[in-house]
């Protein structure tokens, strides 16, 4: 009769019966982690390839595997370590530039004394730094045209790190065309833009986009706050 399948063909031998598939052995060894603690000899005979060529035991590789773990684990406490001395090292600027802002007499010794900090303090290569609409020279002053160019930015509410639009860069640096990289982070906000604070560097590889941006923040605020007050102090004495 068509259709039905013949008793060979489904009969099942006793070893199909019993027969155990990965799976099953992965799962019972998943259940029981204890397994190889109450048989210690089988460490001994199971063999596994080794990257290397060869096989070791299961034991070998697991005492391989921990010592991979443990150089991992002491390349990022290193990794971390170096980190929190380079906050630490950040802080201290910041703190220093904080101290050298309270002594500044004018609105000129401000933005002065502010781009020798961050030159002798953090390497920067270049530093600019624009205001607009403030009393200050020729060299610091950005007019109304200028500071357009920088409304993404203002928008934006934080520092931009990496590649940044040229004719920014233009604005603030002189051969801007040899610039590989840059910070610029807006001073004040966007309905009271201060100013732009700009850093830059030759090498495409001194500011990435995905670095961290916290000190340069607070930098750039420490400034704009300093500069408010000389301003405040300005037109008070008027």
């Amino acid at each position: 009769m068509t259709g039905q399948p013949s008793k060979a063909s489904s009969a099942r031998t006793p070893e199909a019966e019993h027969a155990i598939s990965a799976a099953d052995v992965e799962t019972y060894l998943r259940d029981h982690p204890d397994f190889f603690q109450d048989h210690l000899p089988l460490l001994d005979i199971l063999r596994l390839p080794h990257p290397s060529g060869g096989a070791v035991s299961l034991l070998e590789r697991q005492v391989s595997l921990l010592r991979e773990k443990h150089r991992a684990m002491e390349q990022h406490m290193a990794e971390l370590v170096e980190r929190a001395r380079d906050n630490e090292r950040m802080g201290q600027h910041l703190h220093e530039l904080a101290k050298t802002l309270m002594r500044a007499e004018n609105l000129d010794a401000v933005l002065a004394l502010t781009q020798d900090a961050l030159r002798n303090e953090l390497n920067a290569e270049r530093v600019s730094i624009r205001l607009a609409g403030r009393e200050v020279d020729e060299l610091h002053a950005l007019d109304r045209g200028d500071l357009a160019t920088f409304d993404p930015l203002f928008a934006r509410g934080k520092a931009q790190c990496g590649r940044v639009p040229a004719e920014m860069l233009h604005v603030l640096f002189d051969a801007a065309e040899d610039i590989g990289s840059a910070i610029l982070m807006p001073l004040g906000s966007e309905s009271d833009p201060i100013g732009v604070l700009g850093l830059a560097s030759e090498s495409a590889d001194r500011f990435q986009p995905d670095m961290g941006t916290y000190f340069v923040t607070h930098i750039g605020d420490l400034l704009a706050e300093s500069i408010r007050c000389h301003v405040e102090r300005t037109h008070a004495a008027a």
